[in-house]
């Protein structure tokens, strides 16, 4: 264990990037004390100030950890498999326990490094008096270090079942977002009821770090619709998320053998190659059969665009319309609640559902799609390839472009059933749809030519992905915990200018959602987004040239 431990974490601590998230990590947490410092050396005795300061500084500190921890575990083992030294670790004398120890314990001790930065902050924090609130920074950090063990242990198990970095990256990412939010949903919902299924509830609830975190901090819980929250989160999260890290682990551990490089695949039989009655029958039950030849690309077809499309996974029309039908599922049965009043939700309720039902099929999906576009090719060889060919710079980014647009447009109309649902039941909230749909169209191309061009400055797929995820989540989420502390300890001013810059808020405002109803967002983000999306194509249009010329 203690030779993968060693080489793990000095190899981590090694590159410049280690080094740039340490500082900018202990950079942030500083400031953000900063904001809520006392000024002109006068303090308080009630402890007021003091929660204000712990709770900017909680509620940074795990968005950093639910940022930066995830990204090294998940590309741990797939990395070894993809450079093929992992045959060399499973043939060492080595036991497969030993390998899994050593892989958690260098992810561990570099997100405890990250962690020893903010502890100048949290040092503020207890000269404030921020020890006298629900545990103060101490229970702070045990909930934090247990966040830490609970992804790493994800980022691993989904290491051993993924075959590339940037697809370890977006699955793991994908699974840290369905943690820390879907959790949530069944207790929101089942808010004020007692019962069997309630209890079941507040334990699922008990799956995101989330609810411990603001019950640490004071804050009650998520979504209490002014009811009184049920105590004990920090508890129960302790149980519920250690037992989910040993389960990963032992699935972990019992993945690692020789198995794990076998890549048996079948041969498959196209449709064309099928029986009558067998093709039949697919045409029946397949609106998009995959197993079909597809036909040649057209004339006035853009190859790159034709190829993006066939060789990408996401790309293929099958994954898509799947996707998209379940949006548009879960958007016609939230119309359904409203309609019916089955919750007593109003309009503002299912429109900032339906937005963030968007919003997060966005970032998810868009810097899967995106990022790859150039890093990819570089990576693979592939750009020298096209470099041959008699195809333009603009060609190919046009192409690039083109393939990430069209499921992206897919995205967007998956819940618009929804909205035509609404605007049937009150012709008045057409406008309101109106500004919801224009916001979401600009965060769409903002999101995608943000992913395009972090592909365009990183030779590795899985560090374009990631600073794409990174650079989105600082501009869409991070105006979200400020505008959670509004009030105390962000006042007005300092809130309506953080989430002016966010999308997510913009779209929730023109939602009328309850909560963002009370800051003027529009027109000032449109502006905004469509300038920020202006710079970003220059720039990835003069980057592209550039990439494009000889060397």
């Amino acid at each position: 264990m203690r030779p993968i431990l060693r080489r793990e974490l000095v190899e981590l601590l090694r590159t410049r990037k280690a080094l740039a998230l340490q500082l900018l990590l202990g950079l942030a947490c500083a400031l953000l004390v900063l904001v809520r410092w006392p000024t002109g050396g006068i303090g308080e005795l009630s402890g007021a100030r003091a929660l204000e300061v712990l709770r900017i500084f909680g509620y940074g500190a795990l968005a950093g950890i639910l940022l930066l921890a995830p990204a090294f575990p998940a590309t741990s083992i797939v990395r070894e498999k993809v450079t093929g030294t992992l045959a060399l670790l499973l043939n060492s004398p080595l036991s497969a326990a030993s390998i899994y120890l050593g892989k958690l314990g260098g992810t561990i001790g570099f997100t405890l490094l990250l962690l020893t930065m903010t502890l100048p902050a949290a040092a503020a924090c207890h000269t404030l008096g921020g020890t006298s609130v629900r545990g103060g920074v101490l229970l702070l950090y045990a909930i934090l270090v247990l966040a830490a063990f609970q992804l790493a242990t994800l980022g691993l198990f989904v290491s051993t079942r993924s075959q590339s970095t940037d697809g370890a990256l977006r699955t793991t990412y994908a699974l840290v977002l369905a943690i820390s939010v879907l959790p949530l949903a069944p207790s929101w919902l089942l808010q004020g009821m007692t019962g069997p299924v309630a209890e079941a509830a507040t334990w699922v609830r008990a799956l995101s770090p989330i609810p411990a975190v603001m019950e640490v901090l004071g804050q009650g819980d998520v979504g209490t619709h002014g009811m009184g929250s049920v105590a004990g989160a920090a508890t129960r999260y302790a149980i519920v998320a250690s037992v989910l890290s040993l389960l990963l682990a032992l699935a972990t551990v019992a993945r690692l053998n020789l198995s794990l490089l076998d890549r048996a695949r079948s041969a498959g039989v196209m449709t064309q190659d099928r029986p009558l009655r067998d093709r039949v029958l697919r045409r029946l039950f397949f609106l998009v059969d995959p197993q079909r030849r597809g036909r040649g690309i057209g004339n006035f077809t853009n190859p790159v665009m034709a190829k993006e499309f066939r060789c990408r996974r996401f790309g293929r029309s099958h994954w898509t319309l799947r996707l998209l039908a379940l949006s548009a599922i879960l958007s016609l049965a939230l119309s359904y609640i409203a309609a019916t009043g089955a919750l007593g939700w109003g309009i503002g309720e299912v429109g900032g559902a339906l937005v963030l039902l968007q919003i997060v099929l966005l970032v998810l999906f868009a810097p899967s799609l995106a990022a790859g576009l150039i890093s990819a090719e570089r990576e693979s060889g592939g750009w020298q390839l096209l470099r041959m060919t008699p195809l333009s710079p603009a060609a190919i980014l046009l192409g690039k472009l083109g393939s990430v647009v069209w499921p992206v447009i897919l995205l967007l109309g998956a819940t618009l059933p929804g909205y035509v649902v609404m605007m049937r039941l009150d012709p008045t909230l057409n406008p309101l749809v109106q500004r919801v749909l224009i916001s979401l169209g600009l965060t769409a191309v903002f999101t995608v030519l943000v992913s395009a061009v972090a592909g365009s400055l990183f030779r590795s797929t899985a560090a374009a992905t990631t600073t794409s995820y990174g650079l989105l989540a600082g501009v869409c989420l991070l105006p979200l915990l400020i505008w959670l502390g509004r009030g105390a300890p962000f006042g007005p001013r300092t809130v309506q200018t953080a989430l002016t810059i966010s999308p997510v808020a913009a779209s929730l405002s023109a939602a009328h959602t309850p909560g963002f109803t009370d800051y003027d967002l529009l027109p000032m983000n449109w502006w905004l987004m469509g300038g920020c999306a202006v710079l970003l194509l220059i720039f990835l249009t003069m980057r592209t040239w550039q990439l494009y010329r000889p060397e």
